[in-house]
């Protein structure tokens, strides 16, 4: 099976500045690390390979250094590495993304299967996923928390949907987009990482992509732009109160009243 995983680096403190122009994060130059959800996507890709054979690829879009995640991605068994990387593709909202996402598989090859994690930590917008799978004209499923049975043409897999549990078949190729529960993932192998530190990654510009139209990426193919994203003001006041019981309950009535919670 030739599966490919989208992973995605994010960053690694809720403290990112962000450009007051365009309302994008800053990434160049923040700690990083591998989006969580994503740890299950590579994890469920090791596991269906473990089983049926075949080759993992790990694809990501960014600046350079988001070549570090797919080095992690090493360490953890994946075979190949690409990243998708070029200035043009900076500020792109969920549909500038997919679709690039998109011409960066259709350039890196046909695959049966791709995975990827619920959500990022950084949009936790959950929809990159299945726009990708739109835009390659392939079924998708999302929030899938078991893979019940792998066939030679389909899998059947279960969804946690909050409130019910679903199950579906879905035949190949097909994205599936996982939740944290679907399997316990590995940690990266210090042998893999020292065998894997000089394997090339594939590097994809827009040079390289089928539809060059610069129109169609980063901010300039983004339909939604952020008005405003900031940080949540942290309130440090605090209140201390001495007093019988009594007193102390009057207190906290009067304060709750005053807050207008009572």
């Amino acid at each position: 099976m030739n599966i490919l995983v989208c992973i995605k680096q994010v960053p690694d403190s809720n403290k990112v500045e962000v450009d007051p122009v365009t309302g994008v994060l800053k990434r160049n130059g923040v700690e990083s690390k591998m989006n969580p959800y994503d740890l299950y996507a590579i994890e469920t890709a090791l596991r269906m390979k473990e089983q049926l054979g075949g080759t993992i690829t790990a694809m990501t879009m960014g600046p350079n250094q988001a070549a570090g995640v797919i080095r992690e991605a090493f360490a953890m068994g994946v075979d190949h590495g690409v990243l998708i990387s070029d200035r043009k593709f900076g500020g792109a909202d969920v549909l500038a993304t997919s679709y690039t996402i998109s011409q960066g598989i259709q350039k890196t090859g046909t695959f049966d299967l791709i995975l990827c994690g619920k959500q990022t930590t950084d949009g936790d917008t959950a929809q990159v996923g299945p726009e990708v799978a739109e835009w390659l004209d392939i079924p998708s499923l999302s929030n899938v928390s078991k893979i019940v049975e792998l066939k030679s043409g389909s899998m059947i897999v279960e969804m946690d949907m909050t409130h019910d549990l679903e199950i579906a078949e879905i035949q190949y190729p097909c994205l599936l987009a996982v939740d944290k529960d679907i399997y316990i993932p590995r940690l990266p192998s210090y042998v893999k990482k020292q065998e894997t530190k000089d394997r090339e990654i594939r590097v994809i510009t827009l040079a390289d992509l089928e539809d060059q139209d610069e129109k169609h990426y980063g901010l300039n193919g983004s339909p939604t732009q952020v008005q405003r994203i900031f940080p949540p003001e942290v309130n440090t006041h605090r209140e201390v109160w001495t007093g019988d019981g009594n007193e102390l309950t009057t207190k906290l009535l009067n304060k709750l009243k005053e807050l207008k919670f009572a």
